[in-house]
């Protein structure tokens, strides 16, 4: 069994940039720029869901990805962008990270132009997909 999570935007390809440009999700199928729309990322062999259509999902929720290396991930998409104290007008923004957790983990998290948040794990004790 597979779950797949629909993410909430406003704007699709404003999404899909920063989901693809900034954060190493791949594109794997699109149903147009103009929304309401959706489009499926891939993104370490797992799917996520980015949808403008109104009803699917909500804004400001929490999305787990496992990774292997919080910092390194921190470094790229500092790179690539990603918004943080130094860099005020880059899309999304870190919103905690990355942290060593008293439950054993090490997390980054950022948050996407809408608001929802991706916490991005290390140590969970499963691999990443």
């Amino acid at each position: 069994m597979a779950f797949i999570p629909t993410v909430r935007c406003k704007s699709i390809k404003t999404s899909i940039d920063f989901y693809t440009n900034v954060l190493d999700f791949d594109c794997v199928e699109h149903a147009g720029d103009d929304d309401p729309s959706f489009s499926v990322l891939m993104r370490g062999g797992s799917l996520l869901i980015l949808s403008s259509h109104r009803g699917d999902g909500a804004f400001g929720q929490a999305i787990v990805v496992l990774t292997d290396n919080v910092d390194a991930l921190f470094r790229r998409f500092r790179t690539r962008g990603l918004k943080t104290p130094g860099n005020p007008d880059a899309p999304g923004e870190v919103h905690e990270g990355p942290i060593d957790q008293s439950w054993g983990t090490r997390e980054l998290y950022v948050d996407d132009p809408d608001g929802n948040t991706l916490r991005f794990v290390e140590g969970f004790g499963i691999g990443p997909g």
